[in-house]
């Protein structure tokens, strides 16, 4: 069980890193997207070296017994400067590369002063899952383990009231992100409060195994799960607000687009429909099939309907974009109208001959579907030329 919380852990880490990736090759100066990809990189490994199977690996590959604790442990330190370093410059301010730098050179102290330990204890006995407590009291082993859990301790607690501070702070997808970060952080540290104490219950002759070995682990992957998502967040945050706008849009001028269903079929204007399509995609479709269709039938709109339709429209609103929809919505019926009768080759030659109004922007196509679908009221326009309607533009 241990192994697959840790393989699940470094794969959900590692996906995150994943997505970073594209950012930091486009940015690879930026000192954020550097530090956070390398707390999602480090940290997946360290879930990596921690799982048994890769732990027997190691020993069996180097030849040396329990070699993987003191290359797991650096993982950890390496993931625990790393995310001191985001801190840094998350606070910001003017000295932003000086307290990095330094962070950095107190947790590459740590790495040195675990090979040192490591190199002068004797751990001959193999242990993958439990080292930490089975040499506890081994001396310089016992220094190591100490060593390591208190500078994870202090990274994963420093990364919680950051990210919990900051988060107040801000709002949004930010907002999110950064309190599951500080949550994910504050399990990483019942991950090192686990191990301290299933340590020092050793040191005062009780075994607590399972607080190293099942609750430890459990804590860790739930804290890399929380990290994962909270990094993922405002990233995704801003396209999924994106496509839901998109959605709304697209739905808003089916109306619009069901009008001209008829000419688009007969006149073949519309374009193959994209499948398995963004919501950007198909709201684009749907923009363009309509854009397709109006620009057929700009010979058959009458400026005079149009401006007589605005202009009583206006008189009863005061809303000029009401005003314009609703003139629009008229001209439209009233051209398709005109389009579809049989025999027609030209156009009518109705109107004063002069140009119509610029075509809709999209704003204004989503009005002009308001209209068309009755979800605004608008008074009738007072005056149809002859042989001219407006039915069903209401």
């Amino acid at each position: 069980m241990n192994s697959l919380i840790n393989y699940l852990s470094c794969g959900a880490l590692w996906l995150g890193l994943a997505v970073r990736a594209p950012d930091l090759l486009r940015h690879r100066h930026d000192p954020y997207l550097r530090a956070i990809c390398a707390v999602l990189g480090l940290a997946g490994l360290c879930f990596l070296l921690g799982a048994p199977p890769t732990v027997g690996a190691v020993n069996r590959l180097s030849g040396v017994p329990n070699l993987a604790a003191p290359v797991t442990y650096a993982a950890i330190t390496g993931y625990c400067a790393a995310s001191q370093v985001l801190v840094v410059h998350w606070r910001g301010g003017p000295r932003v590369r000086r307290t990095a730098r330094r962070w950095t050179l107190a947790y590459a102290a740590v790495v040195l002063g675990i090979a040192v330990t490591f190199a002068l204890g004797d751990a001959p006995v193999e242990r993958r899952t439990d080292l930490d407590t089975y040499y506890a009291t081994t001396p310089f082993l016992a220094q190591m383990i100490v060593l390591y859990l208190v500078a994870h301790l202090t990274a994963v607690t420093v990364t919680t009231v950051s990210a919990l501070r900051w988060a107040r702070q801000v709002r949004g997808g930010l907002r999110a992100g950064l309190t599951l970060i500080g949550a994910g952080s504050l399990c990483g540290a019942g991950y090192s409060v686990a191990k301290l104490v299933a340590v020092s219950a050793r040191w005062s002759g009780h075994d607590w195994p399972a607080l190293g070995t099942t609750v430890s682990p459990a804590a860790a992957g739930l804290g890399a799960l929380l990290v994962v998502v909270g990094v993922l967040v405002p990233l995704v945050t801003p396209r999924v607000a994106e496509w839901r706008r998109a959605g709304r849009a697209y739905a808003r001028l089916g109306p619009l687009e069901r009008a001209l269903d008829d000419l688009l079929v007969r006149r073949s204007l519309r374009l193959p429909r994209p499948r398995f399509a963004s919501p950007a995609t198909r709201l684009m479709w749907r923009r363009t099939s309509i854009h397709n269709a109006l620009g057929h039938l700009d010979a058959y709109c009458d400026r005079d309907l149009y401006d007589r339709t605005r202009a009583d429209t206006l008189a009863a609103t005061g809303d000029p974009e009401l005003a314009g929809a609703r003139a629009w919505a008229a001209v439209i019926v009233d051209a398709l109208r005109h389009e579809a009768e049989p025999g027609t080759v030209s156009p009518p030659g109705v109107g004063t001959g002069r140009a119509l109004a610029p075509s809709p922007d999209p704003a204004a196509l989503a009005r002009i579907a308001d209209v068309l679908a009755g979800a605004v009221r608008v008074p009738a326009a007072s005056a149809v030329p002859s042989g001219r309607t407006t039915a069903g533009t209401a």
